[in-house]
C-alpha cells in the first residue's frame, strides 16, 4: 500500500488540491480505500492525489467533488493546476484560444493538442520530456486536456484542422492508443464546428512540410500565428509575418480530402491498428 506522506499545502495548487481532498475525506470518516470504492478509481490514484504524486484528472476531480459533497470546491481549483503546470508562453496562447472566434490549425506529424485522447498524450509527453518526472509529465497531461475544455463551451470556436496523413500512421502509445485516438478524431469531426481534412501521402512534397501552424483569429483584432519548435512557442502579430502563412494554410487546404473522404481515411487506418 502507497504509504501517506505529510503535504504542505502551500507549495502548489496540486498540493493545496491534495490536503483538501483528505480533509474532507477525513470529514466523512473515509480511509482512502473507502474513497477508492465510492468513486471507482484506485487506491493508489487516490494516495497520488492526496500527496500531489499525481494531479487529478478532470473526471476524477468531478468525482470527487461530487462524491465528497464538496460544492464545487474541488473542481474550481483544478483548473488552476493545469494552467500551473504551463510554461508561461502557453498560457499566453491558452488565453487567446479562449477570445478566438476560430481556429486554422495544420499538423504534419501528430495529432492536434485540441484533439488528443489522454493516452495519446501521455505517450507524446513521456517521448518529448525524456528527463521530466511522472510527477511533471501527469501536470502536462491534465494542461493538455484542459485546453480542450475550449471546444466544449457553449459557444466553441470553429476550429479547422489539416492533417498530414502520417500523423495517422506513426504508433504512438501502442495500437490501442491510436485506434482510441483516431476514433477520437472521427467523434470530433461529427461535431457541427470542426472540420477534419487529411493531406494524403500520395500527393508528395507540400507546402507544410517544415512544420505545424496555428491561426487564431478574432473578432475585431488582427490574426496571430503561433508556431511550435521543440523548446518553445512563438506567437506572431505581425501582419507582415502573418499573412504568408494564413495563405500557405490556404495552400494546404488545396492538397487536403474533402471531409467526407478525410473521414473515410481515418476510418480506415483506425481499422488497421485493430
Amino acid at each position: 500500500m502507497p504509504a501517506t506522506k505529510e503535504l504542505d499545502p502551500s507549495t502548489s495548487v496540486a498540493a493545496y488540491w491534495g490536503a483538501e481532498l483528505r480533509r474532507l475525506r477525513e470529514a466523512k470518516g473515509w480511509s482512502q480505500q473507502e474513497l477508492a470504492k465510492r468513486i471507482a478509481y484506485s487506491h493508489t490514484l487516490v494516495c497520488q492525489a492526496e500527496t500531489a504524486a499525481r494531479p487529478p484528472s478532470k473526471p476524477f476531480a468531478e468525482r470527487c467533488d461530487e462524491i465528497l459533497e464538496a460544492g464545487g470546491a474541488l473542481m474550481n481549483l483544478w483548473p488552476l493546476i493545469t494552467r500551473e503546470a504551463s510554461p508561461a508562453w502557453v498560457r499566453s496562447l491558452l488565453e487567446l484560444e479562449q477570445e478566438a472566434r476560430s481556429l486554422r490549425n495544420y499538423e504534419v506529424t501528430v495529432i492536434p493538442g485540441l484533439l488528443q485522447t489522454e493516452d495519446y498524450a501521455r505517450a507524446l509527453l513521456r517521448a518529448g520530456q525524456a528527463f521530466d518526472d511522472d510527477e511533471q509529465i501527469e501536470k502536462l497531461v491534465a494542461a493538455r486536456m484542459q485546453r480542450k475544455c475550449l471546444l466544449d463551451r457553449p459557444d466553441p470556436p470553429t476550429l479547422l484542422v489539416l492533417l498530414d496523413e502520417s500523423a495517422l500512421l506513426r504508433p504512438v502509445g501502442g495500437r490501442q492508443v491510436m485506434r482510441d485516438q483516431l476514433g477520437c478524431l472521427l467523434a470530433a469531426a461529427a461535431r457541427p464546428r470542426i472540420t477534419i481534412q487529411v493531406i494524403p501521402l500520395d500527393v508528395g512534397a507540400h507546402p507544410g512540410l517544415d512544420g505545424p501552424l496555428l491561426i487564431l483569429s478574432f473578432k475585431t483584432s488582427p490574426d496571430m500565428v503561433y508556431m511550435e519548435n521543440a523548446e518553445d512557442g512563438q506567437l506572431l502579430a505581425d501582419p507582415a509575418r502573418v499573412y504568408p502563412l494564413t495563405a500557405r494554410f490556404d495552400a494546404l487546404r488545396s492538397y487536403a480530402l474533402p471531409q467526407t473522404a478525410s473521414a473515410a481515411l481515418i476510418e480506415k487506418r483506425m481499422r488497421a491498428w485493430t
